[in-house]
């Protein structure tokens, strides 16, 4: 749904600061969505800050978005906590079009990682598309 996402290292690899620091990475989700996702990842941002403290990775993330990126710093300063992904969710994808898919979340408390899990009503169009993206994975449709 999101590309290869093995081919970021360091603080790239959170989506977190992804968003906030390459902003090419908010174009596989549509517009309207992208204000209340900003929020979304600060929120857990905060959230496992608050769980890990200082020193941790969570710490550094922030340390390397507050202060340096306008957008990153005003939603920190709202400070949300326990925003949580909404049921449906949106894609762009480049190649297939709009998506909306079911999103399960699976926690980890332990670890305060999450699992995604997509699903697309049977016989929907995102069905249809999720079922190709099966097919053909990495696949280029250019």
């Amino acid at each position: 749904l999101t590309g290869d996402l093995t081919r970021f290292t360091g603080p790239s690899r959170a989506i977190g600061y992804r968003w906030f620091d390459d902003p090419a990475s908010r174009s596989h989700y549509p517009a309207q969505d992208r204000e209340f996702l900003g929020r979304l990842w600060v929120s857990g941002m905060r959230q496992v800050l608050a769980l890990r403290g200082r020193p941790s990775r969570a710490a550094e993330l922030v340390d390397g978005l507050l202060g340096v990126n306008a957008e990153f710093t005003g939603l920190w300063e709202r400070q949300e906590v326990g925003l949580r992904p909404r049921g449906a969710k949106h894609f762009a994808h480049p190649e297939l079009g709009a998506m909306e898919l079911e999103c399960q979340t699976l926690i980890d408390p332990a670890s305060t990682h999450t699992l995604l899990v997509y699903t697309a009503a049977p016989g929907s169009e995102s069905y249809e598309k999720l079922e190709l993206l099966g097919v053909i994975g990495q696949q280029s449709l250019r």
